[in-house]
């Protein structure tokens, strides 16, 4: 384990595991022995890491998460206030199944909202967004944005997290970034940066609320 990071005195981590330099444990979490954590992250308070999960570098995970074994969550993934992810479709408590977890991918850059429930077998599309309390039960696509119970897709939104509307030729600009989008047979794709490059330093600091950005547009 790094020794550049911060480890809050109530938190129990169990060596050996792998936490990266910059990252941040909160009060009353438990980082289990063969986690691996990437660097920069904020593990927030009351979380769970289990010994098989993968974190990537610059992850926010919020209060009240458990991430258990067979979830993998790549860079600068947002989890939410209590999400949740699960790893057996069919748990039953008279039925050990602990060696046939389900497998969980959270693409690059990907949010899940406070309290929405991930079926696991699933993959989290790059900058997807899941919206608050949302269920998801199958793969989302990359920059969909996911609402409703079960979710279905309400749209796409930039990685700046703003709903993109497509002209005729499939072009819509993020309101805040002014990042070009291009929707064709289905997908989108950012036109001005690469999906695997982190934001530049002056587009990774917010300019306004999402509320000032949407009166903007209608």
């Amino acid at each position: 384990m790094e020794t550049n990071n911060q480890i809050h005195p109530t938190a129990v981590v169990d060596q050996p595991c792998i936490i990266g330099a910059g990252t941040r444990v909160w009060h009353f979490s438990h980082i289990c022995k063969g986690a691996q954590i990437g660097e920069c992250c904020s593990i927030g308070q009351n979380i769970f890491v289990s010994g098989g999960v993968v974190m990537g570098d610059r992850v926010k995970v919020q209060n009240n998460v458990s991430l258990y074994d067979g979830i993998t969550i790549e860079d600068d993934v947002f989890l939410g206030p209590s999400c949740v992810l699960t790893n057996i479709t069919n748990p039953r408590s008279q039925v050990v199944r602990k060696a046939l977890y389900e497998k969980t991918l959270v693409r690059r850059g990907a949010t899940i909202g406070a309290n929405a429930t991930i079926v696991c077998g699933t993959q989290i599309g790059l900058y997807a967004f899941v919206g608050a309390g949302a269920v998801i039960r199958s793969d989302v696509p990359d920059y969909a944005m996911m609402l409703g119970v079960p979710a279905v897709q309400n749209g796409w939104v930039s990685r700046h997290g703003h709903k993109l509307e497509f002209d005729e030729e499939g072009i819509a600009i993020c309101p805040e970034s002014k990042l070009r989008y291009q929707l064709e047979d289905g997908r989108v794709c950012c036109l001005d940066l690469s999906e695997e490059n982190p934001l530049p330093e002056e587009l990774a600091s917010g300019k306004g609320a999402y509320q000032d950005y949407k009166q903007k547009e209608a």
